[in-house]
């Protein structure tokens, strides 16, 4: 695919309501982590997190779908905490702007914290 992680995450995001209607239908849900190189990066939630069929879920419902909606050779992970479907170090996502204030206020109390403990080892 000639497609940036972008282009593929804010397809997939556009597209993901109308995705999940049927893993609604079963009580979960389906939350977007991200893209890297083409790989598309899921959680199933709710009922769905963890259920035998997870697997075949994400395989015959929502990568069908999504490589119907964007590209066929579109390939969809669920990251269910086995070996084999975890989340790369790196992959692109968007940060919402909650998270970014949250993280904003992650990295103030880390410098006020550093600040005084630098201070606490010079007495």
């Amino acid at each position: 695919m000639n497609f940036e992680d972008k282009d593929i995450y804010t397809a997939v995001k556009h597209h993901l309501p109308t995705v999940a209607e049927y893993v609604s239908s079963h009580g979960g849900d389906i939350k977007l982590l991200g893209t890297n190189n083409g790989i598309v990066y899921i959680e199933l939630t709710g009922a769905c997190h963890g259920c035998a069929m997870s697997l075949m879920t994400t395989k015959m419902v929502v990568q069908k779908k999504l490589c119907e909606l964007i590209h066929p050779e579109l390939v969809v992970v669920n990251v269910d905490g086995t070996v084999e479907n975890v989340l790369p170090a790196t992959y692109y996502t968007e940060v919402s702007e909650e998270e970014a204030y949250f993280e904003d206020e992650i990295s103030i109390y880390d410098k006020i914290k550093n600040l005084f403990v630098g201070k606490k080892e010079e007495l």
